[in-house]
């Protein structure tokens, strides 16, 4: 069962560069999420140690994602394009390979592998980029056969969120930092939207409105051939089309003349979609919270798994009101604004597209087969035997496991414990055996439904337990749920166990799962509040056959008590359409993230004033002295315009407000990775280079930096000989100083 408080969804992060600037990113999102993270990074490099240990941080990984981020040129040795160079890199790029497919079968967590982009110095020999092209290509094909493993492309990361300054040879030179800020905002933006992709429920049904949201005009008034289909609704068509191949339930709920849609539709072939991609459809003048309804029941899914797409905002706001578990999206009020709103929506993502997802409207062209049939049989007995119900029962094949998963994941009515799991997850605790899996495949005579239900389950204390027990509401109501049971019972009976048992953990969605079980057996113990455990003996369990019309007593108090939702319910709380205007600019997400880091800095900071530095040591603490902290002494103003920029630098690169020239770098929060974007910044700015040395070389201070960039200058302009001079004296006393000076005022002139 599941526990009250969820553990953290952790994010383990490898990477074959220093990666930790992608860390307030991934802070960031799962904010904006509500989400709980736990975020670690493994230690700098060891991308094949944490794939292969079963103790590293991504072996230990059981509940959330491991991360996986590789540049391919940092396992090149050579910085020629040689042919041993070159044919090394290829040699650990397969290594890199085996290690996932080995990691796949053993690490708990699913795994999101990304391949990042090549610097600009790998990419000018034409041998390297074409090497890199055809890895890339290696790696995305040997990838795809695997359930528990995704990928995220440059090309992608490009495609969704373009950054005109991608690389930073400096920090890269000096940190193995090889990225500016700005791309790692948009590289993890795009994790965590693919993280998103894999954890949360996926919406089934999109509900879209016809006039000014499929074509620009009203058929009704302009007539079927007078509409128009520009550009913008063009890619919003194309944009559905390809949601209906993956899978998605595309329908039509419309203010209109079913006659006028009718001919539009038939008299613009020219248009990419067509009839034959809605599943149904409710076109007529009542209010659109009411055809979703019947759409909803038509199709026998939950309303919280319904799309509306809509560019009308009160109609979408109407909605709301009636139904808050639709997420309504109101297209831009700007037709050129579509095509960029669409493609940022996260609840429109797919990960990857099952075999069932591709045929989902055939499936439910057949459902509406069988719904037609049961209207006109006698019975309900009798329809149930006019199907011809076939169900098999077994472990799932090496290629069901993302499509049991999947099902974890959709499954919200029939369902017993709404456990979510990932396919490693389930590869993980049935490979270890911790645990057995049964998958359920059922067809009839209209068709075959694919693989539709799953049972999880373990042997403990003389009972057969169950984890999970879930079957798709499109086999719902025809007894496939009964022999399920049986099928348990029959294993508990045949291993020599006392009894089944079954729990029940309450959501807002699953009480057809609670009018089940109490249909087929009445005793139950209630374990906390709402939560429920049925235990059946074996033998009784083995019996159990559909017999319908038992009074469910505990499922009718049930229904009629208010249900809290839980706090991680759903997909509504998710600002999607926020997200997809406000948050899809890196630069933007940038922005917002260096805000927040600055307002959480300015009330941490400590304000207890403290004299100023003095000015006789330059504001450097005498031997012995405690060192300066900040906010320590208010903000001494910058004695230079250097050192007003520098301070400014600091600012955003310490994210805080409060940098006064003396403050030491190291207690202000800054630690070495921030140094090296520190120096990288000012290389940008100032045009010097400056080693890290520096860093470390004493106190680390705006007003020290400064005095290295002037010096730097300086010298650059041609000042050798006095900056020497200027280094010489720094090593002298006043008296030494002032003696060295005396004698070049007696030198004579030239």
């Amino acid at each position: 069962m599941i526990p009250e408080t969820a553990p953290a969804y952790r994010l383990a992060v490898c990477a074959t560069f220093t990666a930790e600037p992608i860390a307030p990113v991934l802070s960031f999102w799962a904010a904006e999420l509500s989400w709980n993270c736990d975020l670690q990074f493994a230690p700098y490099n060891q991308v094949f140690q944490q794939l292969l240990d079963s103790t590293s941080l991504l072996g230990g990984n059981r509940h959330g994602v491991n991360l996986v981020l590789v540049r391919l040129e940092d396992w090149l040795r050579f910085p020629d394009s040689t042919a041993a160079g070159l044919a090394e890199l290829e040699d650990h790029v397969g290594q890199f390979l085996a290690a996932l497919h080995t990691a796949a079968r053993s690490l708990p967590a699913p795994l999101l592998v990304c391949v990042c982009p090549p610097s600009p110095a790998f990419q000018s020999d034409p041998a390297r980029r074409e090497l890199h092209h055809r890895l890339e290509q290696r790696v995305a094909s040997s990838l795809a056969a695997l359930d528990t493993v995704y990928l995220a492309r440059a090309q992608e990361l490009h495609d969704l969120y373009p950054v005109e300054n991608i690389h930073d040879p400096h920090s890269d030179h000096l940190g193995h930092v090889p990225y500016t800020p700005e791309f790692f905002a948009a590289l993890g933006t795009l994790l965590v939207r693919k993280i998103h992709a894999l954890r949360v429920p996926p919406y089934k049904v999109i509900v879209l409105d016809c006039d000014d949201t499929l074509w620009k005009g009203v058929c009704g008034e302009d007539g079927p051939q007078g509409i128009e289909i520009d550009p913008p609704r063009r890619d919003l068509q194309e944009f559905l089309v390809a949601q209906h191949d993956a899978g998605r339930l595309l329908c039509l709920a419309s203010k209109n003349n079913l006659a006028d849609v009718l001919d539009t539709f038939r008299m613009n072939p020219q248009m990419p979609l067509q009839l034959d991609h809605f599943a149904a459809w409710r076109i007529n003048w009542e209010p659109k919270a009411a055809g979703i309804s019947e759409l909803s029941e038509d199709l026998e899914l939950s309303l919280g798994g319904f799309i509306l797409v809509d560019d009308n905002p009160k109609e979408v706001s109407e909605v709301a009101a009636s139904h808050p578990e639709v997420l309504g999206l109101a297209l831009p009020a700007d037709p050129d604004g579509i095509p960029a709103f669409l493609r940022h929506v996260w609840a429109f993502d797919h990960l990857r597209a099952t075999e069932v997802d591709q045929a989902r409207t055939q499936l439910y062209a057949q459902q509406f087969e069988r719904a037609r049939a049961r209207k006109l049989a006698a019975s309900l007995e009798d329809f149930i035997a006019s199907l011809q119900l076939e169900v098999r029962i077994a472990p799932p094949a090496a290629g069901d496991l993302a499509r049991v998963a999947q099902l974890t994941l959709r499954t919200n009515q029939m369902n017993f414990t709404t456990i979510r799991r990932s396919a490693s997850e389930i590869q993980a605790i049935t490979g270890s055996g911790q645990a057995e899996c049964l998958a359920v495949h059922v067809r009839d005579r209209f068709g075959d439904y694919g693989l539709t239900g799953v049972m999880i389950f373990r042997a403990e204390a003389g009972s057969l337990v169950v984890d999970s027990f879930l079957l798709s509401c499109r086999a719902l109501g025809r007894g496939v749920e009964h022999r399920m049971v049986a099928a348990l019972g029959r294993i508990a009976v045949e291993r020599g166990l006392t009894s089944v048992e079954l729990p029940f953990v309450r959501t807002p969605r699953n009480l057809p799962a609670l009018l089940f079980l109490e249909s087929v057996g009445l005793e139950f113990q209630h374990v906390d509040s709402g939560d429920l455990s049925f235990r059946f003996p074996a033998p009784y369990a083995a019996a159990i056959r559909y017999q319908p019309g038992r009074t469910p007593r505990a499922a009718e108090r049930m229904a009629a008590e208010p249900q809290a939702a839980p706090a991680s319910d759903g997909n509504v709380r998710i600002p999607y359409a926020r997200i997809a205007t406000e948050l899809r600019d890196p630069r933007e997400i940038l922005h917002r993230i260096q805000q927040a880091a600055r307002a959480r800095a300015v009330t941490t900071l400590p304000a207890a004033p403290s004299p100023a530095p003095d000015a006789a040591t330059n504001g450097r603490a005498e031997p012995g002295t405690p060192a300066h902290h900040p906010g320590d002494a208010p903000p001494v103003s910058p004695r230079a315009e250097i050192e007003r920029r520098l301070q400014q630098i600091w600012a955003e690169t310490l994210q805080t407000d409060r940098v006064a020239i003396y403050d030491d770098f190291f207690d202000l929060g800054g630690h070495s990775l921030l140094a090296v974007q520190l120096m990288s910044r000012v290389r940008t700015d100032f045009g010097v280079d400056l080693t890290l040395e520096l860093v470390y070389s004493g106190a680390f201070t705006v007003a020290a930096l400064a005095e290295a960039i002037e010096l730097k200058e300086f010298e650059r302009s041609g000042g050798e000989e006095y900056a020497a001079l200027l280094r010489e004296m720094e090593g002298l006393s006043d008296q030494e100083v002032r003696e060295l000076l005396a004698r070049e005022d007696e030198m004579p002139s030239h």
